[in-house]
């Protein structure tokens, strides 16, 4: 009896919701449409950096879709201890990139990047308990300053994207980018405006294909890349020789996993808020060992850590559409796009400009979503407007100047030149301080307005 009602209980949950086998894969396009250009930028930097030819950093891009797609299918589906079974997508993290780059450029080469992710995961793997317990000192003051700060960091991503992508090139942030990307933007606040429930779910998907036509009546779609390539092209294991383990980049990449797994923690915090569904210490811990094995597998298929997307948490709360099912569509479509170079070639077309109108929207809306539970904190006779303040000043420094921390120690560089990690320690450590050690009634400070 019990267990029918804990089931019935848990069909009931927002993300459990499954829609048309149509509509699924619809919304699903509109998730890895959203990320696409984020997911290819890992590979293409450190392959670039590894002094590899056009060929084997396709195969690195390729790997990439393919890993990303199995990792958001095993956080968003799940299997016993593994997954959060929330609508979370995975994919190549950019926090490591920096790292992975200076242990290329040495002696050990890629092998040494592999051996060092599999190392670093193997140990996130075995402390994930320990970071799942922490979720109990993350009250609202806490993951609306942090879901705030992840909306925010994102939105350079956009602009840049907006201005064309490539400071080097002649249109680099030319009226044109810049109007294709308020066109995209204007189609989607149209459609959120007058168009039908259907339409409003659907709305980044309609205005990226509006952007692109629009592109391609100005000449700004490049189709190049479509004449040469292969059509099928299976993951290789192992392409780039067995991995080697070296203590020194393994530290370094210990210290990476340390930040993934904070900024997947904000990540699970953050959809759990945006879809109304609760996440405790268990789910977190599910969470962040699905995040840390697809970390310590992908390098066997020639890829690189994983960690959530913020990007696409943004579309859950725009679209409304919080079904796992729909994210996990678009994991079958990344599995797809590695094993099918052609079709991600064709992904690849969407002018930047196009995916920085949707991004505006996009990353405002996570934002969005942190001020709206910040705004329903308790600031009278408290210091809750102290923590928010810090953390989220804490969370913005690596965004308005990125060379802040450029003088400090490694380990520092590493932890704080996140925006997302910097303002979740901060918050974290100033809400410990003033609403838990203290004593009285300022222990539950940080907590809701009842």
């Amino acid at each position: 009896m019990a267990l029918s009602q804990q089931r019935g209980a848990a069909s009931c949950r927002p993300e459990d919701q499954r829609l048309p086998l149509g509509k699924t894969f619809a919304y699903g396009l509109q998730h890895i449409l959203t990320m696409y250009g984020g997911i290819i930028a890992p590979p293409l930097i450190i392959g670039s950096a590894a002094g590899l030819d056009a060929p084997q950093i396709g195969m690195l891009i390729a790997a990439a879709l393919f890993v990303s797609g199995l990792a958001t299918l095993l956080q968003t589906l799940g299997l016993p201890l593994f997954g959060s079974r929330l609508p979370l997508v995975q994919g190549v993290s950019f926090a490591g990139v920096a790292t992975m780059v200076t242990i290329v450029t040495g002696d050990g080469g890629l092998p040494a990047v592999f051996g060092a992710v599999i190392a670093a995961s193997a140990i996130g793997l075995l402390i994930v308990p320990f970071f799942a317990q922490i979720i109990r000192y993350f009250p609202p003051v806490v993951t609306g300053t942090v879901v705030t700060v992840i909306g925010l960091s994102l939105m350079p991503v956009a602009v840049r994207w907006a201005m064309g992508g490539n400071e080097r090139a002649a249109d680099w942030g030319s009226t044109g980018n810049i109007g294709l990307a308020a066109f995209t933007l204007a189609v989607i606040l149209l459609l959120n405006k007058v168009g039908t429930p259907a339409l409003k779910r659907l709305a980044v998907l309609l205005a990226m294909v509006a952007g692109c036509v629009a592109a391609m009546l100005l000449g700004k779609v490049d189709f190049s890349a479509l004449g040469g390539g292969t059509w099928l092209a299976i993951p290789q294991p192992l392409a780039f020789g067995l991995p080697t383990f070296e203590p020194a980049a393994i530290f370094s990449m210990l210290l990476i996993v340390l930040v993934l797994l904070t900024e997947t923690t904000a990540g699970l915090i953050a959809v759990g808020e945006i879809v109304g569904s609760p996440v405790g210490p268990r789910r977190i811990a599910n969470g962040l060992r699905a995040d840390m094995l697809a970390s310590a597998l992908s390098p066997l298929f020639n890829s690189f850590p994983q960690s959530s997307f913020a990007q696409n948490i943004g579309l859950v709360a725009l679209s409304g559409v919080k079904s796992r099912f729909v994210v996990s569509a678009g994991g079958a479509l990344l599995v797809l796009l590695g094993v099918l170079p052609m079709v991600g070639t064709v992904v690849a077309c969407i002018p930047l400009p196009v995916l920085g109108g949707a991004g505006v929207v996009l990353f405002g809306s996570v934002a969005a979503s942190g001020i709206r539970t910040l705004s329903r904190v308790e600031y009278k006779d408290n210091m809750n407007l102290v923590v928010v303040a810090t953390a989220i000043a804490f969370g913005m420094i690596p965004i308005v100047m990125p060379s802040f921390y450029d003088r400090f120690p490694d380990w520092v560089r590493t932890l704080l030149h996140s925006g997302i990690s910097a303002s979740c320690l901060v918050a974290l450590a100033l809400n410990l301080l003033f609403n838990r050690i203290d004593v009285g009634d300022t222990a539950t400070a940080g907590e809701e307005v009842s």
